[in-house]
């Protein structure tokens, strides 16, 4: 009997048994890109509901609001590198084979992006290079760069950065860096002020609070020299980024020890610049009766997400951009990274920067040093792995 009924009843697709809301329902239960993968692949029309209700981005934005931002995808690929991003925009109209198209190629994306948002990993310092700081009392001996040091004192010389003097105790400061990508998931921001042990009473010139903004740059960061005290500002106005997420503020304790400031959720900074806010200064210099705050190591911990994901500005707002040949990709390679992620150029030359054989030429070094935020391509990449 059972056999009988086996055979003259066809089998039930779980789609079709529950509907389009219920199913919808359960999909959205999944919660790990895995899972969604795995259903997608039972069926062409399993495919296809998957896609069409767009569950990957979902996932997505369930983890990171902050993937909302993205107006639309782009895909550049090198097979069809003829075609512009106006190819990618989303098809507006009752096209369905244009939705159909712009439906899968999302899916694909959100996808990539769904497994390097939720897969696991170990948290490390995402910071790649230094972008500028609101003021910088004494340039190069002060300058940003000594705060991607670990320690306070490099060959025997203090390493901090210290703000411009400021009567007022209010007076807010900034630093602000770029990650090693594009796309970089941060769990914490880690601080610590400086300690002038070279001054009398040993005082900690740490700032009152602490907020972090993360976002993304207007146009590409092209300098040509070292941010310095001939174009200090140039790089920090805010005219120049789009910040994504604000955190909120932490209090800073007047202590010489790494402070972490642990972000309320994981956050996807879009466009991999931080700005660090200094909020409020708490020690006066007793030698001129200014406030100051000195920094001597900043640390963004997270995990930069794949080069083949990146973003791009595109009016005003943003698009979400996939590589599908990472070497196309306008983030620097890693090999060209240290095993805390640092170049290792800029290891030798903010050394150089501290040694008083740099103060001769200024100019000239900065050209020479001073092209950490400019996008490399391929050429720049092989003659950085000729000259080392």
């Amino acid at each position: 009997m059972e056999e009988e009924l086996s055979e003259s009843s066809p089998a039930t697709d779980f789609l079709e048994f529950l509907g389009p809301d219920t199913s919808a329902t359960v999909f959205t239960m999944l919660h790990d890109p895995a899972d969604l993968a795995r259903a997608a692949a039972v069926s062409r029309s399993w495919r296809a509901f998957v896609i069409t209700n767009q569950f990957s981005k979902t996932q997505c934005l369930r983890l990171c609001p902050e993937v909302s931002t993205f107006a639309h995808v782009e895909v550049h690929s090198s097979t069809s590198s003829s075609r512009t991003h106006r190819d990618y925009e989303v098809v507006a109209g009752p096209s369905t084979h244009g939705d159909d198209e712009r439906l899968a190629r999302d899916h694909r994306v959100y996808t990539c992006l769904g497994h390097g948002l939720f897969s696991p990993y170990t948290a490390r310092d995402c910071i790649i290079h230094c972008i500028g700081a609101s003021s910088t009392d004494n340039f190069p001996e002060e300058t940003i760069e000594n705060t991607l040091e670990p320690v306070d004192r490099v060959e025997m010389r203090p390493s901090y950065w210290s703000s411009g003097g400021n009567r007022d105790p209010a007076a807010p400061e900034c630093l602000i860096y770029r990650l090693q990508a594009d796309l970089c998931l941060v769990d914490e921001i880690k601080v610590q002020p400086f300690k002038a042990f070279f001054q009398y009473g040993d005082p900690i010139y740490s700032a009152n609070c602490i907020r972090f903004l993360m976002g993304y740059p207007r146009s590409p960061l092209r300098p040509e020299t070292l941010v310095g005290d001939d174009n200090e500002g140039e790089l920090i106005d805010d005219s120049n980024y789009v910040w994504t997420y604000t955190s909120p503020e932490f209090p800073m304790l007047q202590e010489n020890v790494l402070q972490s400031f642990k972000l309320p959720h994981p956050v996807l900074c879009i466009g991999g610049v931080v700005k660090v806010e200094l909020l409020g200064r708490v020690q006066q210099q007793a030698i001129d009766g200014l406030y100051y705050i000195c920094i001597c190591h900043v640390q963004i911990v997270g995990k930069p997400l794949s080069r083949e994901l990146g973003v791009a500005p595109r009016g005003k707002g943003v698009v979400l951009t996939y590589y599908p040949d990472p070497r196309r990709c306008g983030v620097p390679r890693s090999e060209s990274l240290g095993e805390d992620g640092r170049s290792k150029w800029h290891g030798f030359a903010s050394r150089f920067w501290r040694s008083g054989a740099a103060r001769g030429n200024r100019g000239l070094l900065s050209r020479l040093f001073g092209a950490p935020l400019r996008i490399r391509d391929e050429d720049d990449v092989s003659e950085e792995e000729e000259h080392p």
